[in-house]
């Protein structure tokens, strides 16, 4: 699987990397925009956060202008472990979408939005689903 890969090349599970991914692209960011961008839940992140924080991959800092406020920011050993992560598999598939011709396209963005509507999916949150812990704890 996958998931599997991508944790023992890079140690970090596949939510951990999007969260490192999001804080690289912005440079500082709230855990609420972080949540928004990668579609999880404020306390999911929360988790995800406390997890790369222990593994010395990001840093939570006071906002300057705002010091009630608290920033996720990447270190230089999360930058490091970005690059060399692999690709997610989101990444490879978004490249052979764009490879797609129009009508392929619409015709697979319509069934999904079919299948998403008969599953009800705007009242899911993907969280519960998503295995955050340490990728080699048994117990999690």
């Amino acid at each position: 699987m996958h998931s599997k890969k991508l944790a023992k090349d890079s140690g970090l599970t596949a939510p951990q990397l999007l969260v490192l991914q999001c804080v690289a692209g912005d440079k500082r960011a709230k855990p609420s925009d972080i949540a928004r961008q990668v579609h999880l839940s404020q306390a999911t992140i929360t988790s995800i956060v406390d997890r790369l924080v222990r593994a010395g991959l990001v840093v939570r800092e006071r906002n300057e202008h705002d010091r009630r406020s608290l920033e996720v920011v990447i270190t230089d050993e999360g930058k490091r472990r970005l690059v060399d992560a692999p690709e997610l598999l989101q990444e490879g598939f978004l490249s052979a979408f764009d490879n797609l011709a129009d009508w392929e396209k619409s015709l697979l963005v319509s069934s999904m939005q079919k299948i998403a509507f008969m599953m009800h999916a705007d009242n899911l949150d993907a969280a519960p689903i998503l295995e955050v812990g340490d990728i080699n704890d048994s117990g999690a």
